[in-house]
């Protein structure tokens, strides 16, 4: 008795641990992976701050679902990433 509740407490933790890893990555914050992740890291390629650079591009690029070309500009290539403002009015997104 002791030894089949240990196995299925045994495998019950095991698929618990899988279940939370692959949710964990798969989630759209998750930056480095996916879409976003490859758009901001070239975009934030050349930043001051690359940190804050990829923060705020992942954010603009999961709303928005598209990310401008090159480092710098070129917004006109995605109107929903070049619209964002922060609450001072000023672009949001890098």
């Amino acid at each position: 008795m002791k030894v089949l509740f240990a196995t299925l407490l045994l495998v019950t933790l095991v698929l618990t641990s899988s279940l939370i890893h692959s949710t964990m990555a798969h989630s759209p914050a998750v930056l480095g992976e996916g879409y976003c992740g490859k758009k901001c890291a070239v975009r934030c390629s050349k930043a001051g701050v690359k940190d804050r650079c990829l923060k705020y591009c992942g954010i603009c690029c999961n709303e928005c679902k598209c990310v401008p070309s090159g480092t710098y500009g070129n917004k006109h290539e995605c109107p929903c990433y070049r619209d964002k403002k922060n609450s001072k009015g000023h672009p949001k997104c890098p």
